[in-house]
Formats: structure tokens, C-alpha cells, sequence
């Protein structure tokens, strides 16, 4: 006789491990918060976009590409975009692999790499999708705190990587501290990988960083390297495509990156998107005017915040981590009705931090003005 089974929900259907995982957090809707404040101008600096927007070329390719017509599929393998990124980066256009955006190659490889019980190292306070993602795939998440100065823990990275870790994730420059490792911090984590673990640098930030010169270029170090590591950027940041979603990963080997493409949706890069990344790599100029006005910006912010009491952390990237002193879901709570969006960091440890990327001098000095008000009246 056949058992009888309850009635399925949609909540019975869904795997524990997805219904465990954190929703990842956006930023406030621009819309309710200028509801919120009643201001017509809501200045967003939740997100770390680019404020001044695409270059002329860039702008021109995709108003092509668009009137050359979107009902067709974009080209699945992106064959002239990732021939471009070879070409400019010095390898094989077959050990490049594109995404929509950097953080759908951090999903693909999971699905293409983690089993159900596998060990994942990456950083904290770090990208939540550097946890969400193997924890989708059934992985145990091992995160490395840095140091109470928001430094490289170089044993608490060597213990971590002791434990046989399948993958590593590492952003340099973190997200979200804008913190950047020196080529000997990141020869120290690849000096204790295991030889079961995958190496994933997520440098989605890197063209900021490089403005100093003790940044390291993860191609660079890791080009030699006889082991799997994939090296991941995006267009999003510095060259301000982040609305049309385009990133892109150089791999040791062509291996993984067709293990990418069997997991990945064949037409995960639209062909707006292609066009604008291919100009977008040969505006050098606008991408250099973008990095030393952001450059600028971060350390006169960094300066007004520290002069008015606050802690924020040394950047090498568009944002700002800073100890407000005070809940940040609340100081988030009242830069909302000032008609300013941040992102309110939930990690245990630091939820009295705020995320905040820069915008333009005019916004930026709005923002140093309410953030100062209200951390002075929340700390009385």
C-alpha cells in the first residue's frame, strides 16, 4: 500500500540550503528613499558605481550595437570581446571566459567546481557573494578575519588554507574594506594553497588600486603558476558598465574555462554589452581620468571624515568603510530621510560600519556633512 504523502508546499520544495541563505542586499530603492526624504535628488552611494558614466566611444558603440537590432541572440561566445581582452592582456582568447558581470563567473564556478561538503576559504568582513554562492551548492564557508587594523592575518590565512579549502576566494582589493594586499601578502596565500584548491583573485576593483604601485597584478603572479586559478575582473566598476552587465575571468588553462561554458546560459552577455566592453577597453584616457578623480575624492573624504572623528579604513578602490559609531542599520535608516543611500554592513563584528561609494565632489561634501550630523547626535 502506498504511503500517503502530505500535500507539497512551495516552502517542502526548496532545498535547506537555499532556504538558509541570507538575501543578498541591493541598497535601499532610490524611489522610496526620495519618497522618504521628499528630495528630488537622491544622491546613491550604495553600490559603487561610477559617477561620471560611460565614455563618449563607449556611449556611440552601444547606440550602434542597438540600432544594428536586439531581436537576434547575442554571438554565445563573445568571440571578438574575449580576442580583445587576450589581446590587451597578453593571452590565449580560449583562456577567457565571460559573465554577466564578475559575480555570475563566482556562481558558475561553484556550480562547476564544489560538491556538497566541500570546504571554501574567502575573507571577512568580505563580498557576500563570496559566501552565498558556495553555500548554495551544499559547501562549508570558512571566512579569514583580517587584522584589528584591517590588515593581512598572515596566520590566520595559513591555518585556513591547512584545512584543504576546493576553493579560495580573494579580492584584492577587498570588498568591502577597500583594502589591498602587496605582492608578498598575496605570494603568502599562494604560497600555503593546498594542491586540491582552485584560486579565484577577484580583482574587481583593481583598476583603482593600480594607481599605487605596490599593487600587484594577479595575472602577473599568478601566469607562471603550475596549479588551477582563475583571475576575475568586470566592467562595472572603473569603466562604469555596470548597467549593462559584462565581466570577464583569465584562466590557467583552457580546461576550466570550457568546464565555465558547460555550466554557464549560452547567451549570458548581451551583444550591447560585448560592443560596449570592446570600446570601453580602448577608451584608456576616460578610464584614466575616472581613476584619478576617484583617487582624489577618496582621500579628501577620507581626510573630512577623519577630521570630524571617524574611523575609515584606508582604500585603494571608489568606496569608503567607516566606523560610525553607531548602528549602521540606523545611521542608514537616517542618510535615507537626507535622501543618501549606503550600504549598512551586517557582519558579526562590524555592524556599526557603513560601505559608501563615492560620488561627485558636490555629493560627496552632502554626504560628509549629514554623515557628521548624525553620528555626532547618535553618539550623544
Amino acid at each position: 500500500m502506498n504511503p500517503v504523502l502530505a500535500p507539497a508546499t512551495s516552502a517542502s520544495l526548496i532545498r535547506g540550503e537555499v532556504a538558509n541563505l541570507p538575501l543578498y542586499d541591493p541598497g535601499a530603492d532610490p524611489a522610496e528613499v526620495a519618497a522618504l526624504s521628499g528630495s528630488r535628488r537622491v544622491i546613491k552611494l550604495s553600490n559603487n558605481e561610477n559617477p561620471y558614466g560611460l565614455s563618449p566611444a563607449v556611449a556611440e558603440a552601444i547606440r550602434l550595437s542597438v540600432a544594428g537590432g536586439v531581436s537576434r541572440y547575442p554571438d554565445p561566445t563573445g568571440k571578438r570581446l574575449a580576442e580583445a581582452i587576450g589581446q590587451s592582456l597578453d593571452v590565449p582568447a580560449e583562456r577567457v571566459v565571460l559573465g554577466n558581470g564578475s559575480e555570475n563567473l563566482l556562481e558558475l564556478l561553484c556550480q562547476a567546481v564544489l560538491d556538497p561538503g566541500d570546504l571554501v576559504v574567502t575573507q571577512a568582513p568580505g563580498f557576500s557573494l563570496h559566501e552565498i554562492f558556495p553555500r548554495v551548492m551544499g559547501a562549508r564557508v570558512v571566512k579569514v578575519p583580517v587584522t584589528a587594523a584591517f590588515g593581512f592575518d598572515a596566520a590566520a590565512w595559513r591555518d585556513a588554507l591547512a584545512a584543504g579549502p576546493k576553493l579560495v576566494f580573494l579580492a584584492n582589493p577587498c570588498n568591502p574594506t577597500g583594502v589591498m594586499l602587496s605582492a608578498d601578502e598575496l605570494e603568502q596565500v599562494v604560497a600555503g594553497l593546498p594542491e586540491s584548491a582552485l584560486l579565484v583573485l577577484d580583482e574587481a576593483y583593481g583598476e583603482f588600486a593600480r594607481a599605487n604601485p605596490e599593487y600587484p597584478d594577479g595575472l602577473a603572479a599568478l601566469r607562471a603558476l603550475d596549479r588551477p586559478w582563475i583571475v576575475l575582473r568586470t566592467f562595472s566598476k572603473a569603466y562604469g558598465l555596470a548597467g549593462v552587465r559584462v565581466g570577464y575571468g583569465i584562466a590557467s588553462d583552457a580546461a576550466l574555462i570550457q568546464a565555465l561554458d558547460r555550466v554557464r546560459t549560452p547567451y549570458n552577455v548581451n551583444q550591447p554589452a560585448q560592443d560596449a566592453a570592446i570600446a570601453a577597453l580602448g577608451d584608456h584616457e576616460h578610464l584614466a581620468n575616472t581613476v584619478r578623480r576617484t583617487g582624489l575624492e577618496i582621500a579628501r573624504v577620507t581626510d573630512r571624515l577623519r577630521g570630524a572623528g571617524l574611523c575609515v579604513v584606508p582604500s585603494w578602490t571608489n568606496f569608503l568603510f567607516i566606523d560610525t559609531g553607531c548602528r549602521s542599520d540606523w545611521v542608514a535608516q537616517e542618510l535615507h530621510r537626507a535622501g543618501i543611500i549606503v550600504k549598512a554592513w551586517r557582519e558579526p563584528g562590524y555592524e556599526n560600519f557603513i560601505r559608501a561609494s563615492l560620488s561627485t565632489p558636490e555629493e560627496n561634501d552632502v554626504f560628509v556633512r549629514c554623515l557628521t550630523e548624525i553620528c555626532a547626535k547618535g553618539q550623544l
